[in-house]
C-alpha cells in the first residue's frame, strides 16, 4: 500500500471539488483532490453549458438566482478562458401565458439580477431564427461556459499552489477513530494498487454520489437526490444568445451556443442511480418539440449527439421525493460532527456549475472554523493560473492559428502547414500531442475533454482512427493498445447517437460504420487482454 500525507483530501474531481482544491490550496493547506475517473466526467462534463444570470431561478428560488448573479460576473472576470459572454434573452413564445412575463422584471429586480425588456423587434433582429409571433422579450447577462477547460482550469491552479490531483483513483473507505477522520482509502485504478491518504479533514464534493462517498465514513442517510436530464446539441450555432423560455422552469426551455453549436436541455426526472442514466425516446422527442416552440425548423434540424447528467439535489421536504423539477437549486453543506459524531468531513450539495466558487468557498470556510483557522478566501479576487488568454477559444480563432506560416511545413494539411487532425474542430496534431504529452495513461476520452476531440458533426469519424494512430506513433501506447483506445472512443461516441439516429445524422453514422466495421474491421483487429480503464 502506498501511503501519501496531507492535510485536505478532496473526494471529486468536478467544478466543485476542482474549486475546492484551489481553495483550500491558495489557503495554505496541503490538498489532495481524488476522483475515481477523469476530472469533469461527472456531473459537470454533462450538462448544457449555460452561465447562468440568474434569470431562471427569479420566481421560483430567489436566493439561488441572486448567487447566479453574483458569481456570474466573478467567472467571467477570473476564468474568461472558460467563458463566453453570449448575453441572453427571456421569450415569450406564442403558446406562452403572459402572465410571468409580466412580473418577471419586477422579480429579477428583487434577486438583484440584471434585466431589462426589450422590443421584441429588436430581439428578432439579434436572433434571426426566433419564432417571429414571440410576444415579450427581456435581456439578460446569460452565457456558456466550457465546463472541462472551468474544471482543468481550477485544478492546475491548485496544483501551482502545491495541490496533488489524483484522477482514476477511487475511494473505497474513509478510516476515523476517537470521533476523528484519519485516512481516506482509494484504488489507484491504473496501476491496480491501494492508496491511504492520511489526512485531518476529508471534503466530500462528489455530487449525486456524495451519499455513497458519506456512508464509507458510517455517515448513512445523506439525501442527496439525483436528479436526471437528457440534452442534445444540434448541427451548428442555431442561436448568437442564449434562448430560454419565459415560464416557470420546465423541460427543454433553453437553448444554449457553446462553441461550434447549439444545445437544447433539459429534462429533469429522479434517478435511483446516476452511474445508470438512459436517454429515452420520448424525451429526446420531447426536446426537438420544445425546440421548435422557440426556433421553427428545429425537428427538422440535424441532431447530432445527446447525452445524460445527474444534478445532485439535497432533499427538499417542500416537495414529493421525486419531483426534482422543483427542489431548490440553492447550495447546503452536511456537517458530519454536528449529525454523525464524526469530525473532520463535510459534505457539500446542490448549487449550480456557476455557482461552484463560491460553494467552494463555503464548505471550505466551514473547515477552518472547524479547525480553528482564520485564512481568508481569495477566489473571487485571484484570476485563475492560466486564464490570461481572457477570452473562450472559438474556431475563428483556431482557424488563425492554423493559418500561421510554420517554420518547418511537413506535411502541408492547411495553409499555414500544420497537421489537422480534426476538421470539425480545427485541432492541430501540434494540440493533439501536446494534450497528449500533459496527461498519463490517457483514453482517447480523456483527450476529447481538453480539446473537443470528435465533437464536431462527423463525432469522431475521421479524427478517431488518426488521433490513434498519432498515440501509437508517438509511442505512448502498442499497436493493440491503440486498437482497444479507439474503439473505446467510439464505444462511447455510440452511447449519445443512437437515440437521434435520423436524417443527416442517421446517413452520416452509416458511413462511419462502414469505415471501422467495415474497411477497417475493427472489431476483429487485436486487442489487450486488460480492457482500457474508462
Amino acid at each position: 500500500m502506498r501511503t501519501i500525507r496531507s492535510e485536505v483530501v478532496v473526494v471529486g474531481g468536478g467544478s466543485t471539488g476542482a474549486g475546492v482544491a484551489r481553495d483550500a490550496a491558495m489557503r495554505g493547506f496541503p490538498t489532495v483532490l481524488v476522483d475515481r475517473a477523469d476530472l469533469g466526467q461527472g456531473t459537470t462534463g454533462r450538462f448544457h453549458g449555460l452561465l447562468h444570470s440568474g434569470g431562471r431561478y427569479v420566481v421560483s428560488d430567489p436566493e439561488s438566482a441572486t448567487e447566479c448573479a453574483q458569481e456570474n460576473a466573478i467567472l467571467k472576470r477570473i476564468q474568461a478562458d472558460a467563458c463566453e459572454d453570449t448575453g441572453g434573452l427571456f421569450v415569450t413564445a406564442p403558446v406562452d401565458d403572459e402572465a410571468f412575463a409580466d412580473g418577471f422584471e419586477a422579480a429579477c429586480r428583487a434577486a438583484r439580477v440584471p434585466c431589462q425588456e426589450i422590443p421584441v423587434s429588436e430581439a428578432l433582429r439579434r436572433e434571426p431564427r426566433l419564432n417571429p409571433g414571440t410576444k415579450r422579450a427581456f435581456e439578460v447577462q446569460d452565457g456558456s461556459v466550457d465546463g472541462w477547460k472551468l474544471v482543468w482550469g481550477a485544478a492546475r491552479s491548485a496544483e501551482a499552489y502545491g495541490a496533488r490531483i489524483l484522477t482514476y483513483h477511487q475511494v473505497t473507505r474513509i478510516e476515523h477513530a476517537d470521533g476523528q477522520v484519519r485516512a481516506v482509502i482509494c484504488r489507484d485504478l491504473r496501476a491496480d494498487e491501494e492508496v491511504r491518504i492520511e489526512c485531518r479533514f476529508a471534503l466530500n464534493c462528489a455530487g449525486p454520489w456524495a451519499g455513497r462517498i458519506a456512508a464509507m465514513a458510517e455517515c448513512h442517510g445523506v439525501d442527496v437526490v439525483p436528479g436526471a436530464g437528457i440534452m442534445i446539441a444540434m448541427n451548428h450555432r442555431l442561436n448568437h444568445e442564449v434562448l430560454n423560455r419565459c415560464i416557470h422552469p420546465a423541460d427543454g426551455d433553453i437553448v444554449v451556443p457553446a462553441h461550434t453549436v447549439s444545445i437544447i436541455g433539459t429534462t429533469d426526472k429522479k434517478t435511483d442511480d446516476p452511474d445508470r442514466l438512459s436517454i429515452p425516446h420520448d424525451q429526446v422527442q420531447q426536446m426537438l418539440d420544445a425546440g421548435e416552440e422557440m426556433i421553427p425548423g428545429f425537428r427538422r434540424m440535424r441532431a447530432v449527439h445527446a447525452w445524460a447528467g445527474a444534478r445532485p439535489l439535497i432533499r427538499d421536504t417542500s416537495v414529493a421525493a421525486n419531483d426534482t423539477r422543483h427542489m431548490r437549486r440553492g447550495m447546503s453543506v452536511v456537517d458530519h460532527l454536528e449529525r454523525d459524531g464524526v469530525a473532520g468531513l463535510l459534505t457539500i450539495g446542490g448549487g449550480k456549475l456557476t455557482t461552484y466558487r463560491l460553494m467552494a468557498e463555503r464548505i471550505v470556510d466551514e473547515m477552518c472554523e472547524q479547525m480553528g483557522e482564520e485564512r481568508p478566501c481569495r477566489t473571487a479576487e485571484e484570476p485563475v493560473v492560466g486564464s490570461e488568454s481572457g477570452t473562450l477559444y472559438t474556431l475563428g480563432r483556431r482557424l488563425h492559428e492554423v493559418e500561421q506560416p510554420t517554420a518547418d511545413p511537413g506535411t502541408v494539411d492547411a495553409p499555414g502547414g500544420r497537421q489537422v487532425v480534426c476538421e470539425c474542430e480545427l485541432l492541430t496534431r501540434e494540440k493533439l500531442e501536446g494534450a497528449m504529452e500533459g496527461l498519463k495513461d490517457y483514453t482517447l476520452d480523456d483527450v476529447r475533454r481538453q480539446m473537443r476531440l470528435g465533437m464536431g458533426p462527423c463525432q469522431g469519424g475521421f479524427c478517431a482512427s488518426r488521433a490513434a494512430g498519432i498515440a501509437q506513433q508517438r509511442g505512448d501506447v502498442g499497436a493493440e493498445r491503440a486498437t482497444e483506445l479507439l474503439r473505446m472512443f467510439l464505444k462511447n461516441r455510440w452511447i449519445g447517437l443512437w437515440p437521434i439516429l435520423f436524417g443527416g445524422q442517421a446517413r452520416e453514422t452509416a458511413l462511419d460504420y462502414w469505415i471501422y466495421w467495415g474497411t477497417l474491421d475493427l472489431e476483429h483487429l487485436p486487442a489487450p487482454t486488460q480492457e482500457v480503464v474508462r
